[in-house]
């Protein structure tokens, strides 16, 4: 018959909160339930009650057994439209584009439930790593909105100004000096055959991205496998018209920048 010990114990496991580890780390209902029955089975056995972490650990050894790890499929990505994702976040109320019933407002976004819980993670986890875990970085919260004097006395009515560029198809707004362009031209005779297009990154990004986009357009030309010169990047406020119209655009893949 079992101790007085053991039975106290026993009924201490139907408890949240009450063993001597944290049982937040077990997240479910059914984690305590195998916590419970691994504690009567060794009660049973021996007629006496292991230590509740050998408990845990046996469970948590179970548990492991039961649990069925995605494979991770690494083309799985490379399969996904935008289209696809744009449609899942509107399924799940994750987020949805302002005004959308009365053609939506470029640039401004509304989150549905699962949204804001998400947004709000995210802010959480960029405030805890960026704030609070440096000495010397302090919070602020301000108003966007100044009398006008103060974006006068800064600078920003009459010195800045950002040039920008449009995708006629995907309808994306781009910054021009954020836009990196080069001419892919063959190393053999010297000709250009075309144009690649690439986002502000760091340098092995952006030939990264280029090698992909000079690949696809080689074998467009056939001209697949035929060795190139190496990239010379320039942002688009230096190009000119004629270049412009030739420059792919990030989204579409097409000439179709303005």
């Amino acid at each position: 018959m079992p101790s007085y010990r053991s039975v106290a114990l026993t009924m201490l496991l139907s408890l949240h909160g009450a063993l001597g580890f944290s049982l937040r780390a077990a997240s479910s209902p059914t984690t305590t339930n195998r916590l419970q029955h691994a504690a009567r089975r060794t009660m049973s056995k021996r007629g006496t009650l292991y230590s509740t972490a050998e408990a845990a650990a046996e469970a948590t050894s179970e548990e492991k057994k039961d649990s069925k790890i995605p494979i991770k499929n690494e083309l799985a990505y490379d399969k996904v439209k935008m289209e696809d994702i744009v449609s899942l976040c509107k399924r799940r109320g994750i987020i949805f584009p302002s005004s959308e019933i009365y053609n939506g407002f470029a640039g401004f976004y509304d989150y549905g439930p699962l949204g804001s819980e998400l947004k709000k993670n995210v802010k959480d986890a960029f405030w805890t790593h960026f704030v609070q875990c440096r000495e010397d970085v302090v919070g602020l919260d301000t108003s966007i909105i100044h009398n006008p004097t103060t974006w006068q006395s800064s600078g920003h009515l009459d010195g800045f100004s950002d040039p920008m560029v449009d995708c006629k198809e995907t309808k994306l707004r781009y910054r021009a000096d954020q836009l990196f362009c080069s001419p892919v031209v063959m190393e053999e005779c010297g000709s250009t055959v075309g144009f690649v297009c690439v986002l502000d990154a760091n340098d092995a990004d952006m030939k990264k991205a280029a090698k992909t986009q000079a690949k696809k357009l080689l074998k467009e030309n056939d001209r697949k496998g035929q060795k190139i010169k190496a990239f010379e990047f320039t942002d688009l406020t230096q190009v000119s018209e004629e270049t412009m119209a030739q420059v792919p655009s990030p989204g579409s893949g097409k000439p179709t920048l303005t």
